[in-house]
């Protein structure tokens, strides 16, 4: 099978990734769910596909062969941008490549709600969406921007490894690096960031301890930062902040989180009734209580502000996997293997009964 007909039928059957790995046939992630087409590829055939991807994005292929990983990112006009993460598996080649669209989707077709697009009007701090990998974490990011473009005269500077979408200068102006191609690190880009006028800077992945400091210093400086981690819930998203430093450096870097970050979204997709996939979001914003608790260290105190703080736009994410089940948008049997806290779920189920 030719390489573009695999990426058509991606695009055709609204596949979310592809897989092309030695000894299984191509496969595509739609809704959540792996669906295998045609006959097993040797390796033989996957390495001819992965060269094909590389001469596609009009890429040198020797990093890869020597180091046995790569990302990138590339667009076929008139089908779909595609951002690759080519792979070396057994002594093969192989790839697992994100489909991405030229537009953003609608925001009603997203189904992210009005509280976390209310956090793109902060001016300055630190936003942070969390969730495991394929949660949608980019594309909720990508909209955030496209909120921030076409509301506000700012400069926007995107550090992203790959870019996934495309942004075009509306009211904002917005500059786009790439990693390893435009900037070598996260951290080195974003001191040079400090120095080029920024008023949005939006990080694809805090990684490490030394570009967490270099994201909270460039947010104590008065500008709006926004990243990602792969955490669930704004529990364990300061937690792992702050265990990314050494002891000795751990009060210093929770007194700064606690004067810049503004809020936290987690979220999750869920196998929906329809067959396809609902988000669920928690959203934690910062108040004076919820800065005293990162000050002090008291995180395991966040959870029930969050779920009394309903009118400072906050919500737990079991309130909002509730919240889809009695919509009757997912079954009772997914809200509870989605629950953070599976007991305090099933008490709230059966109350409901």
């Amino acid at each position: 099978m030719k390489l573009t007909e695999i990426l058509e039928r991606a695009v055709r059957e609204g596949a979310s990734d592809i897989l092309l790995i030695a000894g299984l046939p191509v496969t595509y992630k739609i809704n959540g769910e792996l669906r295998r087409e045609g006959e097993r590829l040797p390796a033989q055939e996957t390495g001819a596909l992965a060269e094909d991807l590389y001469r596609l994005a009009d890429r040198d292929i020797t990093s890869f062969r020597n180091t046995g990983d790569d990302d990138f990112s590339f667009a076929i006009p008139g089908l779909s941008r595609f951002r690759v993460n080519a792979l070396r598996q057994r002594n093969s080649m192989g790839a697992v490549i994100r489909v991405v669209a030229f537009r953003l989707p609608e925001r009603e077709r997203l189904h992210i709600p009005d509280h976390v697009f209310r956090l793109a009007g902060c001016p300055r701090g630190m936003i942070l969406f969390t969730g495991p990998a394929g949660c949608g974490k980019t594309t909720t990011l990508a909209c955030i921007v496209d909120l921030i473009n076409n509301t506000r005269q700012a400069h926007i500077v995107t550090i992203e490894d790959p870019i996934e979408y495309l942004h075009q200068h509306r009211k904002s102006v917005v500059t786009q690096r790439e990693l390893h191609t435009d900037t070598q690190s996260y951290a080195a880009a974003l001191r040079a960031a400090l120095r080029e006028a920024p008023n949005v800077i939006l990080l694809g992945e805090m990684r490490d301890a030394e570009t967490i400091q270099a994201a909270v210093t460039a947010a104590e400086t008065g500008h709006l930062v926004i990243s990602t981690l792969h955490t669930v819930g704004a529990v364990n998203t300061v937690d792992r902040i702050v265990d990314a430093f050494p002891p000795e450096q751990q009060r210093q870097i929770r007194t700064q989180l606690a004067l810049v970050l503004e809020g936290v979204v987690s979220q999750q997709l869920l196998p929906a009734v329809d067959g396809t996939q609902r988000p669920a979001f928690e959203v934690m914003t910062v108040t004076g209580a919820v800065r005293n608790m990162i000050r002090e260290g008291k995180t395991f105190q966040l959870g029930a502000v969050i779920d009394s703080g309903s009118g400072q736009g906050m919500i737990s994410m079991d309130q909002s996997i509730l919240r889809l089940m009695r919509e009757g948008l997912i079954s009772e049997e997914t809200a509870l293997r989605y629950a953070v806290n599976v007991d305090s779920v099933k008490r709230s189920l059966e109350g409901g009964k």
